[in-house]
């Protein structure tokens, strides 16, 4: 060999010796995650057998082996053949009200007006006269007499107090005569445009205020102070990491609510990331339209780019829209809270400014017209840019022939499969054997190639994940009922679910490039299960447990028998 060509070859078996000394030195690594079977849920639904995380992301996945020899660490956790998979996530809840449930009446599971009536009576004797009693949770389809209750029984219970109780989705409330006063409201106060006021034969208000008719009593509420708000945002998002979730999407915030998660993220103490959606039109939307949309505050923790709007109401409270009458109420079609006008200006700012817009529809009236106005915006969208990913809230009844818009129109529906659980005993009722196939109707927007957001839509719902996984892969309740499942032929498969509550959420927010999947280089978003989800006999779904969540390769929830 010549000279000159010792001279090429020297240089390359240096490059060599180097890579090979740095294949064969052990990184550092914050963490290792050995003997557990992750599913990674990436593109091959790869499943391994460790994780070594370096910062705040996953730095390798493979088998313990190897992940051992390739780096080392202080922090060796041995999962001992426990599940792993991508960090849960929540993509409709509203934090703050959850909060409140944790600090006000829960009537959640109360089985008669009656029942309700005397807890009420109790707080009043505990509280001075003229404080605020406020509860949350009551659904008149758990009673027998499945009626609308009425102000008396509150009248008894509490006289000198004013009583606020918001039905379990939010779309009504009960009051007594005191809160009536108080809100000026008498057998003249007209129904506003998309509200209802019941009323007995005689005209008179009954104390049940339906969609925008409580915002006649919500303008008396007191309103909560920073403190109130922090206390009750921190019991949600303490009670939401240890449940598994490692970010949520919540609905309808405010300035003053995005301020209070800026001083919690600022101050180590908010444990979980949040994707924050704008309470509709108002100060808060024309602020963001003009500062711009706000991407990855504290490191990813805080993402606001979209708006909540409502079409119509609560199909258990009969104000969702549908294009029929109500079968068990003839003459009912339900309400439209905004105009397809009003709809239609604000998605035009939204897709002006770039933001994204998720809009509450329920009915199939409601989705229907959401669908057309989205529909109609879009087209003005320079097509050469990415979707804008709107979404529909909830997506509950549809009709045939839009089920297959939500693909055709790149709309992604965000669903939350305990509704159909908790709603199967009287849904049939509200809608009548036909027009119910439409309702709840994963599997068939999943056949259109359509992807699902999960989530619970908490405090309505519980906050538990593993209880919509349950729900959306078996639909039964938690005692197993009914047999093979509730118009089974729209159940989700295990995969499926899973993904809807993880790399399909995340897609719903635009993360889908930094977590909903557990591979190199996303955040190291994490839930070791207690339980196999994907290989579990289903009924031991629901009582599947999170064993440590991990939030940007921080441990910020662990159980003690880990």
């Amino acid at each position: 060999m010549t000279q000159n060509k010792w001279w090429i070859l020297i240089p390359l078996v240096i490059i060599g010796l180097i890579y090979y000394i740095i294949r064969s030195t052990p990184g550092e690594a914050n963490y290792l995650l050995i003997n557990g079977i992750i599913y990674t849920l990436d593109s091959n639904n790869t499943v391994a057998q460790a994780i070594a995380i370096r910062e705040n992301r996953i730095a390798a996945i493979g088998t313990s082996a190897d992940l051992m020899r390739a780096f080392k660490s202080t922090n060796v956790i041995d999962l001992q053949g426990k599940t792993v998979i991508p960090g849960l996530i929540d993509g409709h809840c509203h934090v703050l009200g959850e909060g409140g449930r944790l600090q006000t009446l829960d009537l959640v599971g109360t089985t008669s007006p009656e029942q309700i009536a005397e807890m009420v009576a109790k707080q009043s004797k505990e509280i001075p006269v003229g404080q605020w009693i406020i509860g949350r949770g009551w659904d008149q389809n758990d009673w027998n007499n499945k009626r609308f209750p009425t102000h008396q029984l509150l009248d008894r219970a509490a006289p000198n107090n004013p009583v606020l109780l918001r039905r379990v989705d939010g779309h009504a409330m009960w009051v007594n005569t005191k809160t009536m006063q108080l809100a000026g409201i008498t057998a003249q106060t007209r129904d506003p445009e998309g509200g209802k006021i019941h009323r007995d034969n005689a005209g008179n208000p009954t104390g049940v205020f339906v969609d925008n008719a409580i915002d006649l009593i919500n303008r008396i509420i007191p309103e909560l102070t920073e403190e109130e708000i922090e206390k009750r945002l921190k019991l949600a998002l303490n009670e939401c990491v240890q449940l598994g979730l490692t970010e949520v999407h919540d609905m309808g915030v405010d300035l003053q609510t995005i301020k209070i998660y800026k001083k919690l993220i600022d101050n180590g103490e908010c444990p979980i990331r949040v994707y924050a959606v704008i309470d509709g039109p108002g100060e808060t939307w024309n602020y963001y339209l003009q500062h711009g949309k706000e991407v990855g505050y504290g490191d990813g923790m805080l993402t606001v780019r979209a708006i909540k709007l409502y079409i119509d109401g609560a199909l258990g409270s009969r104000g969702a829209a549908l294009v029929e009458e109500y079968s068990d109420e003839p003459g009912n079609r339900g309400l439209t809270l905004t105009s397809e006008e009003n709809l239609t200006s604000i998605c035009k700012q939204a897709l002006e400014h770039g933001f994204q817009v998720c809009t509450h529809a329920i009915g199939d009236r409601g989705n229907h017209i959401t669908l057309n106005v989205y529909e109609k915006v879009l087209q003005l969208s320079d097509k050469s840019f990415e979707s804008p990913r709107w979404r529909i809230e909830h997506a509950q009844v549809l009709l045939p022939f839009d089920i297959p818009r939500f693909k055709q129109l790149d709309i992604l529906p965000s669903m939350q499969p305990t509704h159909a659980t908790s709603d199967m005993y009287w849904a049939e009722e509200r809608l009548g054997a036909s027009r119910v196939k439409g309702a709840y109707a994963w599997r068939s927007i999943l056949r259109t190639g359509a992807h699902i957001i999960g989530g619970s839509d908490f405090p309505v719902e519980a906050v538990n994940p593993m209880y919509g996984i349950y729900a959306a892969i078996t639909r039964q309740d938690k005692d197993g009922n009914p047999p093979g499942g509730w118009y089974a032929d729209q159940k989700m498969s295990n995969y499926e679910t899973v993904k809807s509550f993880t790399h399909w959420a995340a897609y719903g927010s635009f993360e889908e490039n930094v977590k909903g999947t557990i591979e190199m280089g996303k955040w190291a978003d994490l839930v070791v299960l207690s339980k196999n989800v994907f290989q579990l006999q289903t009924k031991d779904i629901f009582h599947t447990n999170v064993v440590m969540t991990m939030v940007g390769g921080k441990i910020v929830y662990e159980d003690s028998i880990f």
